[in-house]
């Protein structure tokens, strides 16, 4: 009963901030169109075009230590009072949900006292990351006045900045001071960011020599480091995604083996439902952000899908996989990315996308009056001075994907249509390439 009570408050909830437009731009977590992937991709959008432009990049990301079980009660009624309008029944409302919470310990059998929750939302609920996300809405506040770019993901932050290379050391400046307030911020609110497990990578496209090796942080010099784990996926000083595919690889051949294992007491049913939940899953996590980089990355990529479908049907290592990944109906590894740039750029057209991604696509209006002027979903694409970095940016290849879409494809009323057709034109293009 709570769960469900939860998650009618909390489409309420989610509900007023929308319709009073109280989010941060920026900030992902439990919105409507919003990922961790959309989060990513914008980050690693502007990381290649500063890229390009041939400046250097610093990228820090800020780690909370128990983030969800410090939150100070009476500041946020504060906050849902004050910031948020949430008055009378309602701010009663979440007084009685969060108040006279107890908690015990129980070893072998012995038990502790109850002890009152005066601190924290509850673990597993459905209320506690959104109201964690009120309670730390200020946040966003604090790095705009640096003039900091950043992205948030529930207690996860991202803070990052580009330059050129004769400006890195007022960047740095800059971001250290950033990283103190927000730090300030925190200790007044009753949350602990952690010196220890904060990361910083600096991405220099020139190899600059003698910058700076690392960021002071608090009391703690933060050595820049050569990859960094961010929401799931590994950005290392080049942007290569190279450690990305290989760890990819590496955990989707584990399950791989472990289903093989057992392969000879499964039905072929039983086996695809592993693999698609257990490795195409791996596959297709944030694939957005691999558009644009080296075939002989996307080729160790597909040897996993084709190792997927030979497991399934059981053929030997020489079997051609063409027919197999038709007959499960799988689109390739390039055409899956494709596929998901496109749906990216549809979210976009329709309205329907973050706004921090609508911002990096432009649709295209002719300066005169000309036989496609009828088109209004084509995008203009910029132009970028290289190959490898600025026309890996999802405002660059996001609309070269998209405009090469048939008209009836991008044309679609709905989602759901636009998903379908899109895919039947990839796989056409794959599998039927002369129909």
């Amino acid at each position: 009963f709570s769960k469900l009570l939860e998650k009618v408050v909390m489409s309420q909830l989610l509900d007023h901030l929308n319709t009073n437009e109280l989010w941060p731009r920026f900030r992902s977590a439990y919105r409507a169109c919003h990922s961790t992937e959309t989060a990513l991709l914008r980050v690693l959008n502007d990381l290649l075009t500063a890229s390009d432009d041939g400046q250097v990049s610093l990228l820090t990301l800020l780690d909370l230590s128990a983030a969800f079980d410090t939150i100070d009660h009476d500041i946020l009624f504060h906050r849902l009072e004050h910031v948020f309008g949430i008055q009378n029944s309602a701010l009663s409302f979440f007084r009685s949900y969060l108040t006279e919470r107890k908690q015990m310990v129980s070893i072998s059998g012995y038990s502790s006292n109850p002890s009152t929750l005066l601190h924290g939302v509850p673990q597993g609920s459905v209320l506690g990351p959104i109201l964690f996300l009120l309670y730390t809405q200020p946040l966003s506040q604090i790095i705009d006045r640096h003039s900091v770019s950043h992205s948030e993901f529930a207690d996860d932050s991202q803070l990052y900045d580009s330059v050129p290379r004769e400006q890195f050391d007022s960047l740095l400046s800059n971001m250290q001071s950033c990283v103190d307030d927000v730090k300030l911020w925190m200790t007044q609110n009753k949350l602990q960011l952690n010196e220890g497990k904060t990361e910083a990578l600096l991405i220099d496209p020139q190899n600059s020599p003698n910058l700076p090796l690392s960021i002071t942080i608090g009391q703690n010099d933060i050595c820049f480091s050569r990859s960094v784990r961010n929401l799931g996926v590994i950005f290392d000083d080049k942007l290569s995604m190279k450690q990305q595919v290989s760890k990819i690889c590496q955990s989707a051949y584990l399950e791989l083996r472990r289903i093989s294992s057992i392969r000879h007491v499964l039905t072929v049913d039983a086996t695809k439902t592993l693999v698609t939940s257990l490795v195409l899953s791996r596959l297709d996590y944030c694939n957005s952000l691999l558009s644009g980089i080296p075939q002989q990355l996307i080729d160790k990529l597909q040897k996993v899908q084709n190792c997927s479908a030979r497991l399934i049907f059981k053929t030997s290592k020489c079997t051609h996989v063409s027919p197999l990944l038709a007959k499960l109906h799988w689109l390739p590894i390039a055409q899956r990315i494709d596929y998901k740039i496109s749906s990216l750029c549809y979210d976009v057209v329709s309205d329907t996308a973050p706004l921090y991604l609508s911002d990096l696509l432009c649709l295209y209006v002719p300066s005169r009056s000309l036989r496609s002027s009828a088109d209004t979903r084509i995008f203009r694409i910029p132009t970028r001075k290289k190959k490898f970095q600025g026309q890996r940016a999802f405002s660059h290849l996001g609309p070269v994907t998209w405009n090469k879409l048939p008209y009836s494809v991008r044309h679609a009323q709905t989602q759901s249509q636009f998903k379908t057709q899109l895919k039947t034109t990839l796989f056409r293009s794959v599998y039927e390439p002369d129909s």
